[in-house]
């Protein structure tokens, strides 16, 4: 019996891998994509990177304007996770099995929770750029219902997880519905939930990179800009300084973490 049971995994295994193989060459074929000439033109790529792709004494005139959009950036990746997990925690107790009081206004929160979520922050950008045009705005909500769909997913589940037994202990006693959510669910899935609001945060702040090039805006606009100019060592210090501070963003968060939790 249980050698049936492994060679009924193993059977599985190599039909599952056979099949990613079969979709893997279809793909190919139907692209016209070259694995040979793909692998070979690495190392001309990465001989072009240093021998182009580097910042240079007069890229760092552009070093002003490149802090000036960072912190634009920064700002609006900050203020679009901060109200968007806000507006989350709200569905979340709507949504949660946990703490929602009515089963139609659950299914309807954790549906728009799963719409939201399931909608990439690229697309919101592009679907916004018709009502919004190319400003800071359009990035704003695009990075504010990204950041909406995946917290509230996160809180929904951080509730579940985490306030079951205080909730129904308060539920015995006979406690009201919203003593049970400021009394027990609040302070036991704050710290979680501000975890979740940091990581989304690092999150928001790479995805606004891509954002910014598609709305006009932030840090990706001057990429954008630097790299359609020709202009690859400006655009090469663009790049070192998103790496830095992403690196700072997540040493800052790891470090709160570790504080709250």
């Amino acid at each position: 019996m249980l050698g049936n049971f492994f060679l009924r995994k193993r059977m599985n295994f190599l039909a599952y891998f056979g099949l990613l193989i079969i979709i893997a060459f279809v793909a190919g074929v139907i692209t016209e994509y070259d694995p040979v000439k793909g692998f070979t033109s690495i190392p001309k790529a990465i001989v072009w990177g240093f021998t182009n792709f580097y910042p240079n004494v007069e890229s760092f005139e552009k070093l002003p304007d490149i802090l000036q959009k960072i912190r634009e950036t920064l700002l609006v990746s900050v203020a679009a996770t901060v109200t968007g997990g806000a507006f989350a925690f709200l569905f979340a107790i709507f949504g949660a099995h946990t703490t929602r009081f009515n089963v139609f206004l659950g299914v309807i929160s954790r549906g728009i929770a799963i719409v939201f979520r399931n909608i990439d922050f690229s697309a919101w950008a592009m679907i916004l750029l018709f009502s919004f045009g190319q400003n800071v705005m359009t990035g704003y909500f695009a990075l504010f219902f990204g950041s909406f769909g995946f917290l509230t997913r996160a809180f929904m589940e951080t509730i579940d997880e985490v306030s079951g037994g205080p909730v129904e202990a308060l539920k015995a006693t006979g406690a009201g519905y919203f003593s049970i959510v400021f009394k027990s669910v609040v302070p036991s899935t704050m710290p979680q939930m501000i975890s979740w609001v940091l990581f989304a945060i690092e999150t928001n702040i790479r995805q606004a990179t891509l954002v910014g090039i598609l709305t006009g805006t932030g840090i990706g606009f001057a990429f954008d800009l630097y790299y359609k100019s020709l202009n690859y060592h400006a655009a090469s210090l663009v790049v070192v300084v998103i790496v830095i501070v992403i690196l700072l963003i997540e040493w800052l968060s790891n470090y709160v973490r570790r504080v709250i939790l």
